[in-house]
């Protein structure tokens, strides 16, 4: 009986039930790495010309905005990357797996956010006690991005888990019979 389930299940799988959901997943993945892409791009040129044409505080956080987003533009071309070049699954684990780990991604990255909003407070602060003006506009740009990064994080979690609401209107059309477990197709 088992061996009858699972192979009911491999031919489940292997169908085209899933692999919408993921088409889906990936294009928000997609359109987040690009909104990623987007605010970068505009920090490093306002960045540019901001550090170019100030000193003191706001140079140093025009400077940090430039390499803190130099690093978010290769981290948004890579995860678009990475999106593009996956193929949507129909397989239902991997279904899962895929949606599980974007959303445990997303709650750390969102955990780290808070961290560098901190780390960005007390560089600030400790700027000022030292008299240390780059570093007090290295923090107050570490907390402007920090809180952007925070924002983006819960939003796309936001995005993704209520894109995982989608995962049981699919399994409406799952059909377990005695031959095994199956997917229902509707014919238009």
């Amino acid at each position: 009986m088992f061996w009858l389930v699972a192979i009911g299940v491999s031919q489940a799988q292997s169908h085209e039930g899933f692999a919408p959901f993921n088409r889906e997943r990936i294009s928000f993945e997609k359109q987040g790495m690009l909104l990623l892409a987007t605010w970068s791009l505009g920090n490093l040129a306002w960045g540019g010309i901001g550090a170019s044409n100030s000193q003191g505080v706001a140079k140093g956080f025009h400077q940090m905005n430039m390499y803190w987003n130099g690093v978010n533009l290769i981290i948004a071309g890579l995860g678009y990357y990475h999106a593009f070049k996956e193929i949507p699954s129909s397989e239902f684990w991997e279904t899962l797996d895929a949606q599980h780990r974007m959303e445990k991604i997303l709650l750390f990255n969102a955990g780290l956010d808070v961290g560098y909003i901190a780390g960005g407070l007390y560089l600030n602060e400790r700027g000022k006690r030292l008299g240390r003006e780059q570093w007090q506009g290295f923090g107050k740009s570490v907390v402007l991005q920090g809180a952007f990064l925070l924002s983006f994080d819960i939003i796309m979690y936001l995005v993704m888990r209520d894109h995982a609401g989608d995962l049981p209107r699919i399994f409406e059309q799952v059909v377990v019979s005695g031959n095994g477990i199956g997917i229902r197709v509707p014919i238009r």
